[in-house]
């Protein structure tokens, strides 16, 4: 941390000093040399003349206390008084660059979804096919993720995950599987790909997803699931819907993961939709009756997330033309 020197005489500066023994000296004219995101301690009144950017404790005498009000109005973390410092002060100042640290986090939040966002695949053109997505984190950042690229001439991989909980290290592991996918060429090795990295890297979450290949030329899809609720639905022409059931373990959770594929024919106008749990709530009743709303919105298209969100909805919708 920072002691700005003062330019006015403090009669208590070398009391100060000794209390705060690891803090660095430095001029107010040097202060654009140095980091503008450590605390400085310096007094109230070089804080209120010279306005700096540096988060700053400030210091002032005991008859100053509307020059202390005055310095909180403009940003000052804290107020102390020269001659009568905290009893740790070194303790104290832990905690104030701590809390500072944590407001910090939360201003970026809305950059940093920013950049999570722009992670998303771009559209992509296929011939005979449209593939649409929607996205809906219940805070800025999002763990649940989905992604698409094309494999061959005739043929795409796409993905749906959820990670477990919410917050930073949520949203991070959507960030890794964007990155470090390898642009796997079956579903069965994009799980076991993704599933290994989990476990080796022993990070205390797990991962459910479901994941496909899409031949546009034979309408074949081969798709695998890794635990992950709500299953698959497709969606035929006047036929009732058909739910992909799968039983299979999370990513994360052993290092023998048993991955099945499956396989449908796409007929014209058919959609097949994967959908994360945060969907299921925007109906009431128990988890079956939120599913059998959910089914009725989608193949009715009105489906209509809440205004304010509890958990992150991500929906990939693929539909094969007329």
């Amino acid at each position: 941390m920072y002691f700005i020197r003062p330019t006015r005489s403090v009669s208590h500066l070398e009391h100060v000093l000794s209390a705060l023994p690891s803090v660095q000296m430095i001029d107010v004219e040097d202060i654009p040399l140095y980091e503008q995101n450590i605390i400085a301690i310096a007094d109230v009144q070089d804080f209120l003349k010279y306005r700096w950017r540096l988060p700053t404790i400030v210091l002032a005498f005991e008859h100053e206390g509307s020059a202390l009000a005055e310095a909180w109005q403009v940003g000052a973390l804290a107020g102390w008084v020269w001659h009568k410092l905290p009893e740790h002060p070194i303790v104290a100042l832990e905690k104030i660059d701590a809390q500072y640290k944590r407001n910090q986090d939360s201003r970026d939040l809305p950059s940093a979804a920013v950049l999570q966002k722009k992670l998303l695949p771009d559209p992509i053109q296929i011939s005979n096919y449209a593939i649409d997505a929607f996205f809906k984190p219940s805070t800025y950042l999002s763990g649940d993720w989905y992604d698409y690229w094309k494999i061959s001439d005739k043929e795409i991989i796409f993905y749906l995950a959820d990670v477990s909980g919410h917050g930073v290290t949520s949203s991070l592991l959507t960030s890794w599987m964007a990155a470090f996918h390898g642009r796997s060429k079956t579903p069965k090795e994009l799980i076991k790909k993704l599933n290994k990295m989990l476990v080796q890297e022993n990070i205390e979450k797990h991962i459910t997803m479901i994941t496909g290949i899409l031949n546009f030329e034979t309408h074949t899809l081969r798709w695998s699931s890794a635990g992950h609720y709500p299953p698959a639905i497709l969606f035929n022409p006047n036929e009732e819907p058909i739910i992909l059931n799968t039983s299979s373990f999370p990513l994360g959770l052993t290092e023998d993961l048993d991955v099945e594929e499956f396989e449908c024919n796409l007929a014209k106008d058919a959609r097949f939709i994967v959908c994360s749990d945060g969907a299921l709530e925007s109906y009431d009743g128990g988890l079956n009756e939120q599913f059998q709303q959910l089914i009725l919105h989608l193949k009715n298209h009105t489906f209509t997330p809440p205004q304010h969100v509890a958990d992150d909805i991500a929906i990939l919708n693929i539909c094969r033309l007329k």
